[in-house]
């Protein structure tokens, strides 16, 4: 049952050349839940991809949308999804537990936030290809043709590419990951890995501000205070890890709310897994009730 129509901060560019950005968000039913349990340990980028194609029901005019194309969404527009997919399954507020970073305080410290509150910010240029003019200083060329740059932005296929590196090299990962989106430099298309290694470390600050500046972004670090030793720091906020860590604990729970329900109204498992967890709870709820008023004698 699609439960919200809304527009990417971002949107998919098909191969024909048109952008898609309105998008029809259906809820997470218990089969996407159990996918989740289930793959506990896997990369999770490929899992992002794998539950945005279920529940993505229209992205513009492309229906279904496959896994190819939830891959290939740009990597904001898969956190506006999925935080939209938090707030239909679990609401919009986060709790979670920390440690102050002081290293004289360490003291536990609980946090709590909405995620409506989150700033969202839209790309400032929609285009499938950006392309800037290089300074003279980042790359040593006076020619302006030389110091032509194009690129594309990031997305899940990057992420999927390079995550396995990421946590044994982040410096590295994040070479390969600017080396994918960089299309041309100069009049060499499409730029290669070598040459992309061989940009001075200006030359890349100022392609990696220009992708800041004109892609999509959800600000996902928060700045806090630490109640016990009063100072502030920043905390980073894993939206696609805490989401599916939130599921993956919750796993007994939906084993449990399908057994209650296919106990009690005879449903199949398919029926039941076929259903988003709140319409699980409604009919847990009523059960409940009714099961107490035939107790109390009523």
């Amino acid at each position: 049952m699609v439960v919200l129509t809304d527009m990417l901060p971002g949107g998919y560019w098909d191969s024909g050349g048109v952008l898609h950005r309105e998008f029809e968000l259906g809820d997470m039913t218990g089969r996407e839940e159990e996918l989740l349990v289930r793959a506990s340990g896997t990369e999770t980028s490929s899992l992002v991809s794998a539950v945005l194609s279920r529940c993505v029901r229209r992205l513009g005019g492309i229906s279904p949308v496959t896994e190819d194309v939830a891959r290939h969404l740009l990597i904001a527009d898969r956190q506006y999804l999925l935080l939209k997919l938090r707030q239909s399954t679990f609401g919009d507020v986060v709790r979670a537990d920390l440690f102050c970073p002081w290293a004289e305080c360490g003291r536990r410290i609980s946090l709590e936030f909405s995620l409506a509150d989150l700033p969202v910010q839209e790309a400032t240029e929609r285009a499938p290809v950006h392309t800037f003019t290089l300074s003279a200083l980042a790359s040593g060329e006076d020619d302006p043709v030389l110091r032509a740059v194009s690129f594309r932005l990031p997305n899940g296929s990057d992420q999927e590419a390079v995550s396995g590196l990421l946590a044994e090299n982040e410096a590295e990962a994040l070479s390969r990951l600017l080396a994918r989106a960089i299309q041309a430099i100069g009049p060499r298309s499409p730029a290669n890995t070598d040459e992309v290694a061989a940009l001075s470390p200006l030359a890349r600050e100022e392609i990696e501000a220009e992708m800041a500046r004109v892609a999509p972004k959800i600000e996902l670090n928060m700045e806090t205070a630490c109640p016990e030793c009063g100072r502030s720091f920043a905390v980073p906020f894993d939206l696609q890890r805490f989401f599916f860590g939130e599921l993956r604990t919750d796993s007994e729970l939906l084993y449990r709310q399908v057994h209650y329900l296919a106990y009690h109204y005879h449903w199949a498992e398919p029926e039941i897994m076929a259903m988003p967890r709140t319409k699980r709870q409604k009919y847990i709820e009523l059960l409940a009730g009714e099961i107490e008023r035939l107790n109390d004698g009523e």
